[in-house]
């Protein structure tokens, strides 16, 4: 035990140092009713009585103080509840916009954009491979044109938009950032995440552009640039929810993306910047699954983790730097076709886990998710998921109300473990790539990359995917409505589809955008951008500029791949 350690294993001190927090934070306190339904007053913690000595508190502690796996901050969800943000986006930026609007109505707290698949793989809508997959997965995306329609009337520097994206992130920022610009935004109070976890593309989702390392040199250009210009956005989502849906274990999940953040970390240190500066911009996206009790511990270890290993590896001081802030999506890969509106319970089961774990924002699925985009009534019924929980259940009046709760503390204590097993391995697989242990990457980075080269990752996956299927095959697991109890009488579901109509028109739509634009703008401005990404210069300005004279995501990513080459996943068997 450290000597910092120590002086968090006392209960009554760390309660004195809490009840200090406490009252320095009162002022922030929402306007709300603390108490029970019945009207019976609640404490905004509880904790070990007055006197009592519990071993091993310094790993449990006070909400707002290391290791922070009662929460990050001492109110809980009493300064601030998490921020509703719904996932969404469908068609053309026209018809997203619209639903974003409903969202915001309806008391969404902020946004979160799906991109279509030709936007994730950095083709533009009118390439013949995006042809009859133009907005059927989220919203088309071609150039800066398409987010001034999506932005349209939600004003960018007063709402946080979070984008999930990751292998054409930064070219997808630079178009953000010039939306804002057209809106008048003070660009320097920007505040919103964008995804551009690209470690997590080559592990389980594969929508990548280039080899590893050139988008880890994008990555560390958009970092350079955030902490320097855009201090309070947060330029790197670093995404669990992928790992877990593609059939990882709940450690899996956490060590994976945790390991993942560290790779970030220390890219961050090898561009010289200051760790306790940057880190604050790396947020985190997790699944919520339908196990209640092993997700919330997952999110406690989760933040035990990172501030252990960001004080001790990376030597993180600031509290800011040592927070783990993360973003829920409750499980789309619980959802059922069969027995459709069973999806609610299950949505709302994930849901109270991510609150009861401590999340910062949160998603809620939708029941017809498995069949389609979510129609307006479902998407109403999955906000107000959320907002029942928020409202009425009572949740949010205690920081950690799970805390000290004998299964919860030793599941907590199991998944860590499991977790520190993992990295470990990973870190083995560093010492096999460069026996030296002279790691000028980092350390971390080194395990994974060649985790990734060796396809450990997906084999890891794959096999944690093959063993739940014959648990469900064999009965083992139950699945309501698909392996027990089926008979129903569920109606068919009324679907939203998106017409083929919209390809048409987005490519009528970009066709007229290229023939009014200034050509040779564009060719200067991407010409400029490909003579940078030759050199070591920063490239967010060159692809700000390329994006300003309407360069398309296409154009944008085709003039990176001619320079630097396209990755293509080596074949395993």
């Amino acid at each position: 035990m450290t000597p910092e350690d120590a002086q968090h294993a006392d209960p009554s001190a760390g309660r004195e140092r809490w009840r200090r927090r406490y009252a320095r934070a009162a002022g922030r306190l929402r306007d709300a009713d603390f108490t029970t339904l019945s009207g019976a007053e609640v404490d905004p913690v509880y904790g070990p009585r007055e006197g009592d000595t519990v071993e091993g508190f310094e790993r449990i502690g006070w909400p707002g103080e290391y290791p922070f796996t009662r929460g990050v901050h001492s109110t809980g969800y009493r300064g601030r509840t998490w921020t509703i943000r719904q996932f969404a986006g469908f068609g053309n930026a026209q018809q997203t916009n619209e639903r974003y609007r409903q969202i915001l109505r309806n008391g969404g707290g902020g946004l979160s954009v799906a991109f279509d698949m030709p936007t994730l793989m950095g083709r533009d809508s009118d390439d013949p491979r995006s042809l009859g997959e133009v907005g059927h997965c989220g919203v088309a995306i071609d150039s800066a044109a398409d987010l001034d329609v999506l932005f349209g009337g939600i004003p960018l520097e007063r709402v946080t938009a979070s984008m999930t994206i990751s292998g054409p992130a930064v070219p997808m920022f630079c178009m953000y950032l010039v939306a804002a610009e057209r809106q008048g935004a003070d660009i320097t109070r920007l505040n919103g995440t964008l995804q551009t976890d690209i470690f997590k593309e080559y592990i389980a989702q594969k929508e990548w552009l280039f080899s590893p390392e050139p988008h880890l040199r994008l990555i560390g250009d958009l970092m350079e640039y955030c902490t320097e210009r855009i201090p309070a956005y947060k330029p790197l989502s670093i995404s669990g929810y992928h790992i877990r849906e593609a059939g990882a274990t709940a450690a899996q999940e956490l060590a994976f993306t945790l390991a993942d953040g560290f790779g970030y970390v220390e890219l961050g240190r090898r561009r010289g910047l200051d760790v306790d500066r940057f880190a604050g911009g790396l947020t985190f996206f997790f699944d919520a699954h339908v196990d209640f009790f092993e997700e919330i511990a997952k999110f406690r270890a989760a933040r035990r983790i990172w501030a252990r290993w960001m004080r001790d590896v990376y030597g993180a001081r600031r509290d800011k730097a040592l927070w783990m802030r993360f973003h829920t999506q409750t499980a789309g890969v619980s959802l059922t076709a069969r027995q459709p509106y069973n999806n609610v319970v299950r949505t709302t089961i994930e849901a109270l886990a991510g609150v009861l774990g401590g999340t910062s924002s949160m998603h809620t699925n939708s029941l017809d998710e498995t069949l389609a985009l979510p129609s307006e009534r479902a998407a109403e019924i999955a906000l107000r998921t959320q907002q029942v929980i928020m409202e009425e259940s009572g949740v949010a009046n205690v920081a950690d109300p799970l805390g000290g709760s004998w299964y919860v503390e030793a599941l907590t204590d199991r998944i860590e473990a499991d977790v520190e097993r993992i990295l470990a391995r990973i870190k083995d697989m560093a010492a096999a790539a460069v026996p030296s242990g002279r790691h000028p990457i980092g350390e971390m980075t080194s395990g994974i990359l060649r985790g990734i080269e060796d396809g450990w990752f997906t084999g890891e996956i794959a096999d944690a995917a093959f063993a739940y299927q014959r648990a469900l095959e064999k009965g083992d697991k139950k699945i309501v409505g698909v392996n027990t109890l089926t008979e129903s009488v569920t109606d068919e579901l009324e679907i939203l589809r998106v017409s083929h109509e919209v390809e048409r028109e987005q490519n009528r739509v970009l066709t007229a955008r290229r023939a009014r634009r200034d050509q040779t703008a564009v060719d200067r401005a991407l010409a400029a951008m490909v003579a940078v990404a030759g050199s070591t210069g920063n490239l967010i300005e060159p692809m700000l500029d390329a994006a300003r004279a309407e360069a398309t995501l296409g154009e944008i990513c085709g003039a990176l791949k001619a320079q630097w080459g396209e990755y293509r996943e080596p074949a395993r068997f």
